[in-house]
């Protein structure tokens, strides 16, 4: 029998069909709003949710997916999602990981891959749609409240666990997990558990997931640029690689650092209070090194 003969009578049923989706954390920086008018907004790390208009999760908060359609790439069914739920696309966007608990959807055995999005907000306006009912960007706050490490013949255990809430002007999203990292040989291995979660499915171990990638691949990318406008200040920049790190960096280290990164401009930014900073923008020349 040839290869043309064998697929030709090849029974497609002979094993088990699970439905495979696509999911997006896309995440953003933004000023989060604040009461009293004397002081300058606080810039906060920010994910895209929307609010399903369907069961499972009727009326709950999610991850912006879709089922994926027989004859398109996980690509194609990621921007058609975005562009259905929130008027989003042409962003930023890569693939992340695989997600096979058998249980983890409700309805029938659904395999996701989750997609990490970065976008600039300024120039992005979401409005719900599709099979959802809103969308809004919501302000992430991570508090570790239990953390313990065993080291052991191999490496180490370390066992955290995180409270992560979620909020925008109107609602509290609250989710609690254990997040199990584990050396063994020098190669970390990641187990997540959820122990509470207001989120629609399994949709908070994506969001921790793509937390933790995207504080790792600012070390040594430029990963952080798609969050900037075209021009930006450099203490904007620090700002934003600070809120990545979720640490104080030294000015003058940084600017060390990302000097061959950025090309000064000639324009200045007039909003910057009461001494205009000079805009820069980001250098496509630049060559990958450890940041």
């Amino acid at each position: 029998m040839t290869e043309e003969e064998f697929l030709k009578n090849y029974d497609s049923n002979r094993f088990f069909k699970p439905s495979v989706t696509v999911d997006s954390i896309v995440f953003t920086i933004r000023d989060e709003e604040i009461e009293n008018y004397r002081k300058l907004p606080e810039k906060k790390l920010q994910v895209l949710l929307v609010k399903r208009a369907e069961y499972p999760y009727k009326d709950k908060w999610s991850l912006p997916g879709t089922f994926v359609r027989k004859e398109e790439s996980f690509e194609e069914a990621v921007q058609r999602s975005l562009k259905a739920k929130t008027n989003m696309e042409y962003i930023y966007l890569e693939q992340l990981y695989s997600w096979g608990d058998p249980k983890r959807d409700p309805r029938t055995r659904v395999i996701s891959t989750s997609y990490m999005g970065l976008v600039n907000s300024e120039k992005i306006h979401i409005k719900s749609g599709g099979s959802t009912n809103d969308a809004s960007w919501f302000t992430i706050t991570l508090n570790s409240v239990k953390e313990k490490m065993n080291e052991n013949k191999h490496g180490y255990i370390k066992e955290e666990e995180i409270d992560i809430i979620l909020e925008n002007k109107n609602e509290i999203i609250k989710n609690k997990v254990k997040v199990v990292k584990e050396l063994v040989n020098g190669n970390q291995i990641i187990y997540t558990q959820i122990l509470y979660s207001e989120l629609a499915f399994d949709h908070v171990k994506m969001l921790i997931y793509a937390i933790e990638r995207l504080k790792n691949k600012v070390e040594y990318t430029t990963i952080a640029f798609n969050l900037m406008p075209e021009k930006f200040t450099l203490t904007k920049l620090q700002q934003v690689y600070e809120i990545l790190l979720g640490k104080t960096l030294l000015k003058a280290n940084f600017r060390r650092k990302i000097a061959n990164m950025v090309i000064e401009t000639e324009e200045y930014d007039e909003n910057a209070g009461h001494r205009p900073s000079k805009l820069y923008i980001f250098n496509k020349n630049w060559q990958s090194h450890i940041f």
